[in-house]
């Protein structure tokens, strides 16, 4: 087995990519059902089991906003851990049977059992047991390098893996759409199945891919409130890094939510509702490899810049889309797959670096807590964009079931799917313009940290 670094002071090593794909093996049925339950979950359940398209857009943003306070709390303790098995592995594998159970209730809905209940429970469980299994993963992905280009190595695999796991979902709904079509409990079937049939061997890859040696700084002591927010928000790079993520959640979460009724109802072609997704995830497969070298070359802050205001000008040209004009919807869904997830990327990168920063300067270890509160920021952004974009169609008179729209409801749709995603990652672009920690200056915190002997937890 070749030796991993215990801390991110360890000289970098660099990672095989079989043992990296292995290590990452949850993220698949995560990602997997990320999509399905932001876009396609609210629609088939409004339009197949007679639930209240307003009711849930509620409870998806009430149950990630009661999860996301969880998050840092989740990321604290993490840090906290000591166990025979690590730090992180006890955590992702209690939030992995919490996630399996939840997408089994969301996917496999028993006739007659759908209510306002069952779907607040199984949505608990869900965003419950992924925050849990992600945050963990993502701190223990942060502690693997110490590397600034490494991470960003790392972080771009997650990006090609969400891609593909998006692929995969969606495939077999495309192709069942072409026999079925408009068929939403097959579509939850098929959903269902492909998360579970990777979710339960993936969480064994996982947890067995690499030996935890999470270092634990110092005397971390009990878990303390006021110190854990403290060092929330007295981090100014990582308010920053917070904000912009949700913006760009937020963007995003707002063209997943309305996609399947642009394409449904607006153009008119049922038969393409999940084959959309399919086309724009293809390519976005290769979104991570391309935008790692650009990261490469220009630096994290710098590049993910570029990435917004180019998913920025895409969403923008979306304002141009009539009904006529499917081939339109068709050129921007390619380029907006080839710049996927892209600014995610190297925020979700820069998470780490700020750890570092912070741990150089204040001698606390937090790595845990941030890429909690990262999530936080990702869960927020999507809530914002199914808390506030379905509410505003219905608002403008627009009909989920198709019935009865009117031109200017579905003209206030298309602006909303447009201009909502635009104006979120312009705004993403903004806040992190000229980020002052970049490779030079994480390079001179790296040095800083190397006087710093880690106090290593033995484990497994």
């Amino acid at each position: 087995m070749p030796y991993y670094a215990a801390s991110a002071d360890a000289a970098p090593q660099a990672l095989s990519r079989t043992r990296l794909l292995r290590f990452s093996a949850m993220a698949v049925p995560i990602y997997a059902a990320a999509q399905p339950v932001m876009a396609f979950v609210p629609a088939i359940l409004a339009r197949h089991y007679g639930m209240s398209l307003a009711t849930l857009g509620v409870l998806l943003l009430a149950g990630q906003a009661i999860n996301s306070l969880l998050d840092p709390v989740i990321g604290a303790l993490s840090d906290r851990t000591v166990s025979r098995f690590g730090r992180r592995r006890p955590w992702i594998a209690g939030g992995g049977l919490l996630f399996i159970a939840g997408c089994a209730m969301l996917f496999f809905p028993p006739p007659g059992w759908v209510s306002v209940s069952w779907v607040s429970i199984a949505v608990l469980l869900y965003y419950t047991g992924a925050a849990a299994t992600t945050t963990a993963l993502l701190a223990w992905s942060g502690e693997i390098s110490g590397d600034y280009h490494e991470r960003t190595r790392i972080a771009s695999l997650f990006t090609f893996l969400s891609a593909s796991a998006l692929v995969l979902t969606l495939l077999l709904p495309a192709i069942a759409d072409q026999i079925r079509p408009d068929d939403g409990p097959l579509r939850l079937t098929l959903f269902g199945t492909l998360v579970l049939a990777t979710a339960i061997p993936g969480l064994w890859l996982t947890l067995t891919a690499l030996p935890d040696r999470s270092a634990v700084r110092g005397e971390q002591g009990p878990f303390d409130l006021r110190s854990t927010l403290r060092a929330i928000f007295a981090n100014p790079l990582l308010l920053r890094v917070l904000a912009s993520d949700t913006a760009v959640t937020a963007g995003q979460g707002v063209r997943t939510a309305l996609l399947l009724f642009v394409i449904t109802i607006y153009f008119g072609k049922p038969e393409w509702a999940a084959g959309m997704f399919l086309f724009q995830y293809s390519f976005g497969i290769l979104a991570g490899p391309i935008w790692q070298r650009i990261g490469t070359r220009l630096g994290k802050s710098r590049a993910a810049v570029l990435a917004e205001l180019v998913q920025a000008a895409i969403n923008f040209g979306l304002v141009f889309l009539t009904p006529d004009r499917f081939g339109l919807m068709l050129a921007l869904a390619f380029l907006q797959g080839l710049s996927q997830g892209s600014g995610n990327l190297f925020l979700r990168s820069m998470v780490a670096d700020i750890a570092d920063h912070h741990r150089a300067n204040t001698g606390e270890d937090r790595v845990g807590l941030y890429y909690s509160v990262f999530s936080v920021s990702q869960k927020l952004g999507g809530a914002i964009a199914v808390g506030v974009a379905l509410p505003l169609v219905s608002a403008f008179g627009f009909d989920p079931r198709g019935v009865v729209n009117t031109p200017d409801a579905l003209r206030a749709l298309i602006l909303v799917f447009a201009l909502g995603p635009a104006l979120a990652h312009t705004l993403a672009a903004l806040l992190v313009a000229g980020f002052p920690l970049d490779s030079k200056a994480h390079a001179e915190v790296r040095r800083k940290l190397a006087y710093e002997p880690p106090r290593l937890v033995p484990a497994e």
